[in-house]
């Protein structure tokens, strides 16, 4: 099994990419780590990573499953190109699609969450708002999953999110 976590070259959310990146390659899936572009990353919290892929390189049917991890950088993909185009190949490929904290409104905005449930951090009170202008039911849960798309709406939710990731590889 392969996953990718695409990550915000600058301000991702920590836990949201460490605790369930942890919790897949416990259970024996190799993790990838993309972003915008290769090379250095670095969190919210002061952690760092490396990214092995830019997001314009990947090859989703690479991958078994697309993760987007949250964080207050996330939110330039919220209309980048590249992330919609592959998360709407995640979906055509039937691949396992996940998105945490505010990282699910990425997915609205690509169209792939027309018809589906999903979960966001929503502290605000707005991006319940935008899954729903573009076609999701919000449910106010800490991890929905719809098909094989999960959706989780923050760090306190990482953990459960990892878990549910690791049971719908499987």
């Amino acid at each position: 099994m392969k996953t990718l976590f695409i990550i915000a070259q600058e301000g991702y959310q920590d836990h949201e990419y460490g605790v369930p990146k942890k919790i897949l390659e416990d259970a024996g899936t190799e993790v990838i780590t993309a972003s915008k572009d290769v090379g250095p990353c670095k969190g919210k919290l002061g952690g760092t990573t490396e990214a092995e892929v830019a997001i314009a390189d990947v090859n989703v049917s690479d991958y078994d499953a697309i993760i987007f991890v949250g964080g207050p950088g996330a939110v330039t993909y919220q209309k980048d190109v590249q992330a919609h185009l592959t998360a709407q190949e995640a979906i055509n490929r039937e691949k396992v699609l996940g998105a945490i904290c505010i990282a699910p409104t990425i997915l609205a905005f690509a169209g792939v969450l027309d018809g589906k449930k999903a979960t966001v951090w929503n502290e605000d009170g707005k991006q319940s708002t935008v899954l729903e202008e573009n076609g999701a039911t919000f449910v106010d849960e800490q991890v929905v999953v719809d098909g094989k798309i999960i959706t989780a709406n923050g760090p306190e939710a990482a953990e459960a999110f990892g878990k549910k990731i690791v049971e719908l590889l499987q």
